[in-house]
């Protein structure tokens, strides 16, 4: 397929701008419910992003017979989590961030205080619509689904792979120490998204397949990462780049090369897209996505 960048990158930019329609409605609104809160947590919304673990998520869904309806709220769900973890990742005591997809983070629009409790209110808004029938009416479901998405953000997962990351900094790494970090501090999100499909669909037989993909997917998107964060464009990223080398950081890049790094990114892709060749037709489009992850430039 030709263009498959600029094919993707318009196909997320719709798909974004219409998941973001509907993201917002899922925000709370009260009379008791501050006003400046909401604001900031529909900044961040509106600030935008690729959704890439919403849209994985829905893709993996659609091939395996998922209602969009579940699917898109349990795409909802990851989000938040992810939206979450940037406002307090952005923030000075994490890493210290004023810009955010080429707009003021958080803490710089409102405030230090504001910021964490927007990250607080998405963390437990993910839960609250997981836990709600309308997410699935099967109770079960939603209760493995509450159960991965825990495991997945919390300590043995994103949680724990941010102290690592935090930790990491002038500190020599082997490279399975490396691997870990990077698989907790990233992979497990996208390992919930592909996983997530599977409990939707109740089809415990596509787990392992799907649970490799997540494997290869998760790490050749933080090596991109971290070859953006090297040689990516600040302008076009939206945030500061060469962070990880000026705190001394250990990557994949800086254990293996830039060359070698982008070769183990690829072959990371090849064996993801190989595992979807048996869906045929149904997974063209999931196909591109993965081999967006790669060609991306922000």
């Amino acid at each position: 397929m030709k263009n498959i960048p600029e094919n993707v990158e318009n196909y997320l930019g719709t798909f974004s701008k219409k998941f973001d329609k509907n993201l917002v409605k899922l925000l709370p609104k009260s009379q008791q419910f501050s006003s400046k809160l909401f604001d900031a947590m529909y900044y961040v919304i509106r600030v935008g992003g690729k959704r890439l673990r919403p849209v994985f998520l829905m893709e993996i869904s659609e091939i395996l017979g998922v209602a969009k309806t579940y699917s898109f709220r349990t795409a909802a769900s990851i989000e938040f989590i992810h939206c979450y973890s940037l406002v307090h990742d952005d923030l000075p005591a994490m890493d210290d961030d004023d810009l955010r997809r080429g707009s003021p983070t958080c803490h710089k629009k409102y405030d230090d205080a504001t910021a964490i409790l927007v990250g607080d209110a998405f963390q437990s808004l993910a839960f609250e619509i997981l836990a709600d029938e309308k997410t699935h009416p099967n109770p079960e479901i939603r209760c493995s689904l509450i159960n991965e998405l825990a495991k997945s953000s919390g300590s043995a997962g994103m949680v724990g792979g941010q102290m690592l990351d935090l930790e990491a900094e002038k500190k020599k790494l082997n490279l399975e120490e490396i691997l870990n970090l990077q698989r907790l501090k990233t992979g497990e999100l996208f390992r919930f998204s592909c996983l997530a499909s599977c409990i939707l669909s109740d089809k415990s037989d596509e787990i392992p397949i799907f649970m490799d993909f997540a494997s290869k997917l998760g790490l050749a998107f933080q090596i991109k990462d971290d070859l953006l964060d090297v040689e990516g464009d600040e302008k076009e990223i939206g945030k500061k780049t060469k962070k990880d080398l000026g705190r001394g950081k250990e990557t994949l890049i800086s254990l293996l090369g830039k060359n070698n790094a982008k070769k183990k990114s690829e072959d990371l892709i090849f064996d993801a897209i190989k595992l979807l060749k048996p869906y045929g037709k149904k997974a063209e489009k999931l196909i591109d996505l993965t081999n967006f992850i790669i060609s991306r430039k922000k």
